[in-house]
Parts: structure tokens; C-alpha cells; sequence
């Protein structure tokens, strides 16, 4: 029996890991860093250990102070919840070594089914459909031309450990392979400390549908149903929904696959087995060897709480159901929100939520890491929560989702929840006929919607007289934020926002959009330039942010250099119009 878990993780996720193991008696102990000491997962915790200063390669990532605060603690099991440490096979042969139970599958398998390439192998043994691609690993140069002119254009680099779209690019042509090749494995080595790339054949509307597992150490594996994540950005999920909308006979078939894969892998635990479906096909994507970000519309569709399984099977325990007892009751759509500015190129807005209003309607769930007065950490993920609707049918869902997208309130940071909400009435997505790439190809942010009024502030006290409002214009330098105070207070705020960022407008200096460290300088000092050339790959919230030439000329100067920390808005270099 689990009686203390360590959550070696942080935000929403280490919130709900902390709710359902109260739901179960089990004692929780949080982990933080200094930028988290006062955060909602350590408020709710039983007790919580420091782990480190806010970088999350020393504190989060850091095996070996994670292991020191569960020793110190007393925990006897350990809940990577989903990203940092949760699919890393050496922290959980880690856990294994010194005695503590890891609730998650044996390490062996993180590390078959989290090196891409190997798990490829496995799906092929199991029978499951795989994608042409390389034959390993693949570096830029002669070898993977060769690879590339064999499997055919488009195809898209990917990272061999790691997911979540970052190491991704997509190459449709020969001249851009290697720029390709080495841009993802810098990316992929930033992300997940090795740099090792492969290639396989892109799909250009394809679905992404993912496959819920459950298995025990008694042999039985289960699947939950499906789920459609096809609604992303640049490979990263923004909304998702369950179940998926599949003619029967694929259904059957994905959920067949993805038991078999299971089961050749000796898998234990909860996990995800994802695919690429291309009308009556599928292919085999990967295999997440963790908690799923979007479980929580499986949990609202079947009435299985995935987090107490978890628990469940860690401990020894048998599944108390079988498969026949599972049934998809519904529909259930997850819109992700993050602190993010999509009307600015999707820019990274970390800050302190200073007002808070969550929707309360039936049938509605949120899962959220902040409350009012938190701070969305620059040093980590910009997504803080997630809101959830449930409904008999896929449109009452939507339009409940919907529904509680517009009661949300966050004042403090520009979140995606406006631009989602505009998602949820795209005649695409209504009719169910989007795809992967809809949101950049038909879906692009252009003008936000109309601003409501903030709600009251950390304190719970409104302002005297009317609240503030807020006013977004556009300007030739970018769009501008303008508070409008209530009448205690006249003093104006104004929020500028920066150019240079997938594009700058015309005659604007390149300038960083916040606090981020150069990754990249591609382009030297004299060389011509056309408007939109990237200029410098900046690194900030997890993310790779390209600034972009503002207009054709010639690069005059370069301020900063690869490694070096800048602040928002520093000039980053300097272009002299043609």
C-alpha cells in the first residue's frame, strides 16, 4: 500500500496529483524551487522540500535533489506527474535503487518506448503500422540526403528522446534538410539533453488521435477509449477532446494496436499510445510512458480517476475492472490555458495572475496550478490550467466549453482562452473535418476579441468606483495594452508589445519579447537580408522564439552572441532598410 507521495513535479499537474491522493488518505510532500516557494501545489501539499533556485536543470531536473527531499520526507512513493523527470528512465531506475516505489512503468520500458527510434522497432514487432523513415539516428549530410531522397519530401525531423513537439521541423525540400537537421538538435539537446534526431515521412492533414492504456503487473492491459488532439501549434496540443470521431472499424483497429503494443512492451501503469490517422489509416507516433496532460477528458467520459489507478497499480493492486466494463459515456473537450499572447505570434506572457474568475457551471471542470496573486514562472511551461467541459453529445460539450471559456477572467497575463474560445466556433472544428494543421494553415490569430472587465484583484476587495477596463490597439510598432483606471486611480498603464517576433512591422528594431537566452545568431553582421529572414533563435518558457528581419536591407550590426541572457526588449541587432 502507497501511504506518502513525493510529487516530483510542479503546477497543475502536482495540484491534481495532490487532490487525488487526498481523495485516497495517501500523504502528500511537494517539491519547489525558490521561484515556487509560495505556490499552490506546496500550499496544498502536506509538507513540501526545497529542491533548488528557480533554473529547473537545478531544482526540477536535479535527480539527485529530488531523491534527497523524498529520503528526507519519508515518502515511500514517488509521482513524476507528466513532463520535467516523468519520462526519464534514469530517475526511475533512480527511485527504484533506493528503495521507494516509482508509480509509472518499469524504467527498461521508459527507456525502450522514450528512444523513438527503438520504439519504432517495438510497434513494427507488434504488428502496429509505422511511417516510412530513417534507419536510426541521422545527422546532417550526405547519409541523410540519401534517407530523405528514399522516403520522399515532405518529411519531418524529430527528436529520439523526447515529444511535445519540440526537436520537430518539417522539411519540404532537399535544400532545407540540414539547416533542419541541425536547428532540432539543438533544440532537442536544449530540451531534453541529447540531440539525437531522425526522419520520417509528414503527413500534411492527418489527425492525431491517441489511445488511453491502463495495465496491471497481472497481466491485464486495458484501453480507455480514445481521444482527437488534432487542434496544435507547431506539434503542441491546445485543445483535445474525448472521444475521437472515427468510423468504427479504425477505431477497433487503434485500440487493438495499441494493446498489442502494450503488451509487447511488458508495459505497467497508465499510458498513451498516439497515432497519425490519414482517412482509413493510421500510423504509430509514440508511446507516452506517463500521465497524459489531456487525461482528464478520459476521466469525464468513463468515470475512472486515472491519477487513483496510478496509485492503485503501483501498489501491486489488481485493475478492478475489465475491459468490457469499460464504456465512453458522452463527450468531453480540454481547452489548455497558458500565459501566452496569440495575437502576438503566441508570445510568451510569464506574470503574476492578479485577478482570478473561474467558470462554475455543471458539468464544467477546472484544473488550474495558480489562484489569484500566483505567479506564471518565466523559467518554466507558460500553460497553468486547463478547463474541461463534459456533455451527452460532442456540441453540448463544445458549446459548454464554450460557455465557461467566456465566464473565464484572468487579469494579470494575456492567456490563450480568447483565442480558443474563437476555435471552439471555427466551421471546421464544429463538423469535425480540422486537422493538425488547421490553427497555422486556416486558424491564424488576427484581431482579439472585445476586452471584458478585469476581475477583483488578489485581495478579494474591488476597486472603488468602475473596474478598470482594457483597450487593445494596434500601432506601427505592435500591439499596445491600455489600462483604463477606475476613477480612484488615474494613473495610466500601458503595455507596449514588441516587435521583431515572426515578423516585425515595418522600420521596428529587432528587440527580444522578454527575458529569454540566445540559442542562435544564423546570420552575420553585413549580410543582406529580407524582411522576415531569421535573424536570432532566442530560448524562453521552453520555447524557441525566431526574431525576424523587420524589412529587406542589409544586417548592419549583431548585439549579442549565442549563450548570452537578454532582457525584454533589448535591440538584438540592426537592419538598415534597402
Amino acid at each position: 500500500m502507497v501511504r506518502s507521495v513525493l510529487i516530483a513535479n510542479r503546477g497543475e499537474i502536482a495540484v491534481r496529483i495532490v487532490r487525488a491522493c487526498r481523495d485516497q488518505g495517501v500523504r502528500t510532500i511537494a517539491v519547489y524551487s525558490d521561484a515556487d516557494a509560495d505556490a499552490l501545489h506546496v500550499r496544498l501539499a502536506d509538507e513540501a522540500h526545497r529542491i533548488g533556485p528557480a533554473p529547473a536543470r537545478e531544482s526540477y531536473l536535479s535527480v539527485d535533489a529530488v531523491l534527497c527531499a523524498a529520503a528526507a520526507s519519508g515518502a515511500d512513493a514517488v509521482h513524476p506527474g507528466y513532463g520535467l523527470l516523468s519520462e526519464n528512465a534514469a530517475f526511475a531506475a533512480a527511485v527504484v535503487d533506493a528503495g521507494l516505489t516509482w508509480i509509472g512503468p518499469a524504467p527498461d520500458v521508459i527507456a525502450r518506448m522514450g528512444d523513438k527510434v527503438a520504439a519504432l522497432e517495438t510497434a513494427r514487432a507488434a504488428q502496429v503500422p509505422v511511417l516510412p523513415g530513417s534507419d536510426g539516428t541521422v545527422e546532417a549530410g550526405p547519409r541523410a540526403a540519401r534517407m530523405a531522397s528514399e522516403i520522399g519530401f515532405p518529411l519531418v525531423v524529430k527528436a529520439a528522446f523526447g515529444g511535445g513537439g519540440r526537436g520537430m521541423r518539417v522539411v519540404r525540400s532537399p535544400e532545407d534538410l540540414d539547416a533542419a537537421l541541425i536547428a532540432a538538435a539543438r533544440e532537442a539537446s536544449a530540451a531534453f539533453g541529447r540531440g539525437d534526431v531522425y526522419v520520417e515521412r509528414y503527413l500534411d492533414r492527418p489527425r492525431h488521435v491517441e489511445v488511453q492504456i491502463l495495465a496491471d503487473a497481472h497481466g491485464t492491459v486495458l484501453h480507455l477509449g480514445d481521444r482527437d488532439c488534432s487542434v496544435q501549434r507547431r506539434h503542441q496540443k491546445l485543445i483535445e477532446e474525448a472521444p475521437a470521431d472515427l468510423p468504427s472499424d479504425v477505431r477497433s483497429g487503434l485500440h487493438a494496436a495499441a494493446v498489442r503494443l502494450a503488451r509487447e512492451v511488458g508495459y505497467v501503469g497508465a499510458g498513451t499510445v498516439e497515432f497519425l490517422v490519414d482517412g482509413a489509416q493510421f500510423f504509430f507516433l509514440e508511446m507516452n510512458t506517463r500521465l497524459q496532460v489531456e487525461h482528464g477528458v478520459t476521466e469525464l467520459v468513463t468515470g475512472v480517476d486515472l491519477v487513483a489507478a496510478q496509485l492503485g497499480v503501483a501498489a501491486g493492486d489488481k485493475l478492478w475492472f475489465a475491459q468490457d466494463d469499460v464504456t465512453v459515456d458522452g463527450h468531453a473537450i480540454q481547452a489548455r490555458i497558458a500565459a501566452e499572447d496569440p495575437y502576438a505570434g503566441f508570445r510568451p506572457s510569464p506574470g503574476t495572475v492578479r485577478g482570478l474568475h473561474l467558470p462554475l457551471g455543471p458539468w464544467v471542470r477546472c484544473d488550474l496550478g495558480v489562484e489569484a496573486g500566483d505567479a506564471v514562472a518565466p523559467e518554466y511551461d507558460s500553460m497553468f490550467g486547463k478547463i474541461l467541459a463534459r456533455g451527452p453529445d460532442r456540441d453540448s460539450a463544445r458549446r459548454r466549453l464554450g460557455a465557461a471559456l467566456d465566464e473565464l477572467l484572468v487579469d494579470g497575463v494575456p492567456t490563450t482562452a480568447p483565442y480558443l474560445r474563437t476555435v471552439l466556433d471555427e466551421e471546421t472544428f464544429v463538423d469535425g473535418t480540422h486537422d493538425t494543421g488547421s490553427v497555422e494553415r486556416d486558424w491564424v490569430p488576427t484581431t482579439p476579441p472585445e476586452a471584458r472587465p478585469a476581475p477583483a484583484p488578489a485581495s478579494g476587495r474591488p476597486e472603488a468606483g468602475p473596474r478598470t477596463r482594457r483597450v487593445r490597439i494596434a500601432t506601427d510598432r505592435g500591439p499596445v495594452e491600455i489600462a483604463i483606471p477606475s476613477r480612484a486611480d488615474r494613473s495610466e498603464r500601458i503595455q507596449q508589445g514588441s516587435s521583431g517576433v515572426g515578423g516585425a512591422t515595418s522600420g521596428a528594431a529587432p528587440t527580444a519579447p522578454m527575458d529569454a537566452t540566445v540559442v542562435d545568431v544564423p546570420v552575420a553582421a553585413g549580410a543582406a537580408v529580407s524582411a522576415g529572414d531569421v535573424l536570432v533563435v532566442l530560448e524562453a518558457m521552453k520555447m524557441e522564439i525566431e526574431v525576424r528581419a523587420p524589412v529587406d536591407g542589409t544586417l548592419t550590426a549583431v548585439h549579442v552572441s549565442s549563450g548570452a541572457s537578454v532582457a525584454a526588449g533589448t535591440v538584438l541587432a540592426d537592419v538598415t532598410p534597402a
